[in-house]
């Protein structure tokens, strides 16, 4: 049988080195080294020592700038107060910012401003504890030292988001320690003077953003184009990261940088419970914007205008409706285009109760230096054509010269040497007044105006509000109730309210402010049943093609030369005014105000989204047909100083185009022009031959117009010859 080897069983103790031949020794020691596990049970220790250590000198520290920060000057807070001036809607929407006089975007914002969920990240990320602490975190003053210990470099930071408002309110170039303890004391001093709420409105106001963008409002705008009440987490993410590094991690610059930014604190959010898994992963898709967006311009003269007025205002609020505002110049950028590069455009819209301006489009394009977009159009002093016209009649009805079925002539006449035409150079014979002015008939409305007289004509439109310029040194004459004059759409429009409030017209409203000086009193254009007469008038008037009928009282107008085109509606509860034509009063042929302007304004109450209603009927309004009228309101009175126009002649002249103009055909930017020229004449005896350069252009014509298509750029002889040999010509440069 066999024996088995004996095999002592063996000593776990003789396994461990002898004294001085472990695993890093260096030298012999007398006494024995003590177990593996020992050893590191005292580096716990010690470790846990020094980290308590560390907590305890960081809460003396604490105590100890809390109570230097009370002997320190107090901080200057006046890098707080600058900030962006802003004009806002009436709902406290942006409509338009100003940089600061630095050049700087700091837009005024406070945490109820800002997605909540922002908020949230922002302190998980930057500063945890940033409800509890006094401007110093011990926690993470004891955090940072030790990983700078046990890793010999720094790992994490202990600034606090007081530390970061105290170095953004008194910024310093060095980054050294003294530097480092000077914020800490200010943190403290801020912890002192505001609250939480206050401090974190500082930090959102001031923090970096890259190049002139301070504040998470300017940042939030500027890369997203949205208001940071609305941030997405992957938008909020990349907006904690940014300050940080601001210029190294703009997107504009890199949007590579900014990404890996932004997914780190989606990663730290994450590790942390700020966020789940499917929130972060939803965010990593979302791409990083590249370009920075230009700030929000709308009613960009009004906002100018107001800030001129107060500049001692931070923040102005105007009467102004956003949504309005932005459909109205979305409209009118989208069919300014087919007019040329050089026509420009406004709209104004009032409210006729408060006489609140809602919507104020000055240009289509306030940067265009070819519409010359700076000047603001709603303002300036141009000829309204016939859209003065409702204004003489309805003075008329209130003198008992005439009612809407009044019969008015229109045949060719004259007073003294002058002579009004219609627009198309023809004749209607005996009709209504409602017809005439629908139809927006001349010789009728000259008729109604001699009788009335022009200077009380002008006197009324002065008294219902509007700033009239007359040429210089000339008295009133006929020829202002055809447009004879200056005035601006905006004053234009609201004389126009004054036909859908009985006759008054209210003092305008552009401002919001609780000390906004706002003009007493109303202006008076007619009596009520006047104003009625012109409303229920104008709402039968045929409207432009395409357009559905009787849902708006409107009046077009077209300036003489072509310049200027115009279209006013109203209901009973808004009026809108457009106008086009060139800034530098230039002519643009074929803009006829019904053609150009009235579509507009029908696609601009469409804009609106609300159905227009009729003006209500006031008390004593006389309904009749013409045979019913009293004698003397059946057929305007004969005793207006007026002749034949058989008997006088007036002398062959060419009223368009004028001598010396320059028209825009959109000759110089193709090979061909875009458009004919418009020709017509004054006076003469039909039919009419015109001639350009000495070539006639076809058969003798009986009316007073014709066109002709040039074949590109140039001067050229226009000449026109009546039936009795009488000549006229000028010279005109096509463009």
């Amino acid at each position: 049988m066999a024996h088995r080897a004996h095999h002592p069983t063996p000593d776990l103790r003789s396994d461990l080195p002898p004294p001085g031949e472990g695993e890093g020794a260096t030298s012999t020691s007398p006494h024995p080294a003590a177990p593996r596990g020992e050893g590191r049970r005292r580096w716990l220790r010690f470790a846990i020592a020094v980290g308590v250590a560390a907590v305890l000198v960081a809460g003396a520290g604490s105590f100890a700038l809390w109570r230097v920060a009370a002997s320190m000057p107090p901080l200057d807070l006046t890098e707080a107060e600058q900030r962006s001036t802003v004009v806002l809607d009436r709902h406290g929407l942006l409509l338009r910012a100003f940089a600061t006089p630095e050049g700087r975007w700091r837009l005024p914002v406070s945490r109820e401003d800002v997605d909540p969920r922002f908020l949230a990240m922002l302190k998980a990320y930057e500063d945890k504890r940033f409800d509890s602490h006094r401007g110093l975190d011990a926690l993470a003053v004891a955090r940072a030292g030790w990983q700078l210990v046990w890793n010999g470099r720094v790992v994490s930071g202990a600034s606090t988001l007081t530390m970061q408002v105290a170095r953004l309110l008194e910024p310093r170039a060095e980054r050294s320690l003294a530097a480092k303890l000077r914020q800490a004391i200010r943190a403290v001093e801020l912890e002192r003077r505001f609250s939480k709420g206050e401090l974190l409105d500082l930090y959102l106001r001031l923090a970096p953003y890259g190049g002139t963008l301070e504040g998470v409002r300017a940042a939030s705008l500027s890369y997203f184009g949205k208001e940071p009440k609305r941030l997405s987490v992957a938008e909020a993410a990349l907006l904690v990261a940014l300050p940080q590094s601001p210029e190294a991690r703009r997107p504009d610059r890199s949007a590579q940088t900014a990404r890996r930014a932004r997914d780190r604190v989606l990663d730290r959010l994450l590790a942390g419970g700020a966020l789940t898994r499917a929130e972060v992963e939803e965010a990593r898709a979302e791409r990083v914007p590249s370009i920075r967006r230009g700030f929000p311009m709308h009613a960009a003269h009004a906002a100018e205008k107001a800030v001129a007025e107060r500049p001692d205002l931070a923040v102005h609020r105007l009467t102004i409706d956003r949504r309005r505002q932005v459909a109205l110049e979305t409209l009118l950028a989208e069919r300014i285009g087919r007019f040329g590069d050089q026509v420009s455009g406004a709209i104004v819209v009032i409210d006729n109760e408060t006489g609140e301006v809602r919507a104020r489009i000055g240009s289509p394009a306030k940067l265009s230096t070819e519409r010359r977009g700076a000047i603001d159009m709603t303002a300036a002093y141009r000829s309204p054509g016939s859209a003065l016209k409702p204004f003489v009649y309805g003075l008329a009805f209130e003198s008992g010269i005439a009612h809407p079925e009044t019969l008015v002539d229109d045949r060719p006449s004259r007073y003294g040497a002058y002579g009004p035409e219609n627009f198309d150079l023809t004749f209607q014979g005996t009709v209504t007044a409602r017809h005439a002015l629908q139809m927006s008939l001349n010789v009728p409305a000259v008729e109604l105006l001699s009788a009335v007289g022009p200077a009380r004509f002008i006197a009324r439109l002065r008294q219902g509000g509007a700033s009239i310029l007359l040429p210089a040194e000339a008295a009133p004459g006929l020829a202002t109730g055809l447009g004879g004059l200056g005035v601006s759409l905006l004053d234009l429009t609201r004389l126009y309210v004054g036909f859908a409030r009985g006759g008054l017209t209210p003092p305008l409203v552009t401002r919001l402010e609780p000390d906004a000086k706002v003009a007493t009193g109303e202006g008076r254009i007619t009596d009520p049943v006047p104003a009625w007469y012109v409303a229920d008038i104008l709402r039968g008037a045929p409207p432009p093609e395409n357009a559905a009928s009787g849902r708006i009282a409107f009046k077009t107008g077209t300036s003489y030369g072509y310049r200027d085109a115009w279209a006013i509606g109203f209901d009973r509860k808004v009026t809108v005014g457009v106008w086009l034509g060139r800034a530098d009063g230039g002519s643009v042929p074929g803009l006829v105000g019904r053609v150009a302007a009235a579509p507009i304004l029908f696609d601009a109450y469409s804009r609106l989204g609300e159905e227009p209603e009729p003006v209500p009927k006031p008390p004593g309004v006389l309904v009749a047909t013409t045979g019913t009228l009293p004698p003397p309101l059946r057929h305007i009175r004969q005793d207006v100083p007026k002749t034949i126009a058989a008997t006088v002649q007036a002398p062959l002249r060419i009223a368009f185009p004028l001598e010396g103009s320059r028209v825009d055909l959109g000759a110089s930017r193709s090979a061909g022009p875009e458009m004919a020229l418009a020709l017509k004449a004054s006076g003469g005896v039909p039919p009419m031959i015109w001639l350009v350069n000495g070539q006639p252009l076809g058969d003798p014509d009986p009316r007073r117009q014709s066109s002709w298509m040039p074949d590109g750029a140039g001067f050229a002889r226009v000449s026109v010859m009546d039936a009795r040999g009488a000549t006229d010509s000028v010279v005109v440069r096509i463009e």
